[in-house]
């Protein structure tokens, strides 16, 4: 009819592909503001996921790091010879500032996170349900689980690396 509202055509975009995607859910739903996946395909998608997952794993670390020592928790003993872990400060002047780790001890960090990512983060059995699943043959009861729980822990798991990275900025 000439005065009925002309009705929008639905049409299909690469981001359409990953809006049910693990992670797609509310209060935001499928959000991309950057734009990365406009022209992703599959492998793409799942290598961003990959990154973020990960990186939301080491920021729960760093927020839980940060909350114990800011609490006035260290570990025992010395971090060099005759220098507490109780004497460095805390969050960025522990790397940054008259009473920062040395630098050997940075470098020292820096090559024992990079061995853990390239030796002991990864599948090295090739059995992985999913990038990101190191479990490498053990399963915590995890196989035991219907697909539902699974898919909600590992939801579970993106938004709380989501708002770790947050909370570490």
């Amino acid at each position: 009819s000439a005065f009925a509202p002309a009705q929008d055509a639905k049409t299909t975009t690469s981001l359409n592909a990953f809006e049910s995607e693990i992670g797609a859910q509310a209060p935001l739903g499928f959000w991309d503001p950057l734009g990365f996946l406009d022209r992703a395909d599959q492998e793409t998608f799942d290598r961003l996921r990959y990154v973020e997952l990960k990186h939301g794993r080491i920021a729960q670390l760093a927020f839980v790091g940060n909350l114990i020592t800011r609490a006035g928790y260290h570990l025992p003993g010395d971090i060099s010879l005759g220098r507490a872990f109780a004497d460095v400060p805390n969050g960025i002047a522990a790397i940054n500032g008259p009473d920062a780790i040395s630098t050997a001890a940075l470098l020292q960090t820096l090559a024992f996170i990079g061995f853990l990512e390239t030796r002991v983060m990864i599948d090295a059995t090739g059995e992985s349900q999913f990038r990101g699943d190191f479990r490498n043959g053990f399963d915590f009861g995890w196989d035991k689980q219907s697909p539902e729980w699974q898919t909600n822990k590992r939801a579970i798991e993106l938004n709380q690396g989501r708002a770790a990275m947050m909370g570490i900025l």
